[in-house]
């Protein structure tokens, strides 16, 4: 299992609606890859232009095959990223010890 959280800010308040468009839009497109088991888009109620991006993947390879696929060629790259700042962080659930 690989886990990811992305933090995005988006720079400018009128590029808000585009981005929480974009986002919209590669969710079903992230989904039908393969090895991705989850992947949701929230957005701050307090920070707008906040949304974090909590992903689950198979493994990391699959996470890096999808850099390849149409949501991040078509969508993510260009119409999130040049508008957006971001902070990528694999990541793992905290349980107790023996989990």
């Amino acid at each position: 299992m690989f886990d990811l959280i992305v933090i995005i800010r988006v720079r400018a308040g009128d590029d808000i609606p585009a981005v929480a468009d974009a986002l919209t839009r590669m969710r079903p497109m992230c989904l039908a890859e393969d090895g991705c088991l989850s992947w949701e888009a929230y957005r701050s109620e307090e920070e707008p232009g906040c949304f974090v991006l909590v992903e689950r993947w198979a493994s990391r390879g699959h996470w890096e095959a999808h850099d390849a696929g149409a949501a991040i060629q078509d969508v993510y790259l260009p119409e999130i990223l040049p508008r957006v700042e971001r902070e990528v962080h694999p990541s793992r659930p905290l349980r107790p010890a023996g989990d």
